[in-house]
C-alpha cells in the first residue's frame, strides 16, 4: 500500500475505526492505540484491487480483532469511565449525548451491535458476517439493547417499564 492510499483510507475510514474502538473499549487511549495499530497493519497489506466496501470491512474486522486483544489486556488494569472521555468524542446534541451515554452502559456485545447498526449503518446480516455470528443473533442483540435502553432512558408502556430483569436471566424481558 502506498502512503497516498493509506492517507486516503485514514481520511475516509479513520473516524469510523476510532468510533468503533471507542464504543467497544470505552477508553480513549485504547481506541487511539487500536486506530494506530489497524492502520499500521493496513500499510503492510497488499490492497490492490480492493474496492471501498472490501477495505471498509477489512478495517472493521481488524479493529474488532484488535479491540478483543486489548479487551483481554484491559481486564488486568483500570479503565476510563465514559463520563471521563473528552468532549470531542461525544455527540454535540444533548439528546444524542444522553442516548450514547446510555449505549455506553450496555454490555459489550449489545453496544457493538448498536454502534455498527445505528452508528455505521450496517444491516444485521453484514454485522453478523463481521462479528462471526448469525444475523438472527445480531437482531436479538439489537432487540435486547433497545429494551435495555428504554429502561435506562425511562421508556414506559402504560405506566410500567417495558422490560425487566428478573435476576435469573441477565437480559431484559418484556414486563407482564
Amino acid at each position: 500500500m502506498t502512503e497516498q492510499e493509506l492517507s486516503n483510507a485514514m481520511k475516509t475510514y479513520g473516524d469510523m475505526v476510532y468510533r468503533l474502538a471507542l464504543c467497544r473499549l470505552q477508553n480513549a487511549a485504547d481506541a487511539e492505540d487500536v486506530y494506530q495499530d489497524v492502520f499500521l497493519r493496513l500499510l503492510e497489506q497488499r490492497v490492490s484491487g480492493w474496492d471501498g466496501e472490501h477495505l471498509k470491512a477489512w478495517l472493521i474486522r481488524a479493529a474488532l480483532n484488535r479491540c478483543a486483544d486489548l479487551g483481554r489486556l484491559r481486564q488486568r488494569r483500570g479503565t476510563l469511565a465514559l463520563e471521563e472521555v473528552p468532549d470531542i468524542a461525544r455527540p454535540v446534541d444533548e439528546e444524542a449525548a444522553e442516548l450514547w451515554d446510555a449505549v455506553g452502559r450496555l454490555p459489550e456485545k449489545l453496544r457493538t451491535a448498536v454502534h455498527l447498526f445505528y452508528g455505521e449503518g450496517y444491516e444485521s446480516g453484514e454485522i453478523g458476517a463481521l462479528l462471526g455470528v448469525p444475523a438472527a443473533t445480531v437482531r436479538s442483540r439489537l432487540r435486547r439493547a433497545r429494551a435495555e435502553l428504554r429502561d435506562l432512558l425511562g421508556g414506559f408502556n402504560d405506566g410500567e417499564p417495558l422490560s425487566k430483569t428478573d435476576g435469573v436471566y441477565p437480559y431484559a424481558r418484556r414486563a407482564e
